[in-house]
């Protein structure tokens, strides 16, 4: 099982959501709105760090489990539709899940 964890611009949440809607093996999806920063590498100086830390781009945070043969599918959707060729457009993380329980069945998805 897979975790995928997006943070995309808030303003392409409708755009990928609706393509997710369309694979039928989705089982479902998380949305938290989030706020963060990011800088391209350590030696990038065009802002200070106290900036950064004052003024938070507004991202929207998506988190899906999925069996591991979806995962490259929805990477791929994802990808695709939150694409604006703007920095900052955001960050796509894929992670190995080791079990998942039912709440109240206490047995294993």
């Amino acid at each position: 099982m897979k975790k995928i964890n997006a943070y995309i611009k808030p303003h392409k949440l409708n755009d990928v959501t609706q393509a997710l809607k369309k694979v039928k093996r989705l089982r479902g999806m998380s949305v938290v709105e989030a706020k963060g920063f990011g800088r391209k590498d350590e030696d990038d100086r065009s802002h200070p760090l106290v900036d950064d830390l004052m003024d938070f781009a507004r991202y929207s945070k998506i988190e899906i489990f999925c069996h591991d043969d979806l995962a490259g599918e929805l990477v791929s959707i994802i990808d695709k539709n939150a694409y604006t060729g703007l920095r900052g457009d955001g960050k796509i993380y894929v992670s190995e899940v080791d079990s998942a329980l039912k709440i109240g069945r206490g047995r294993i998805i």
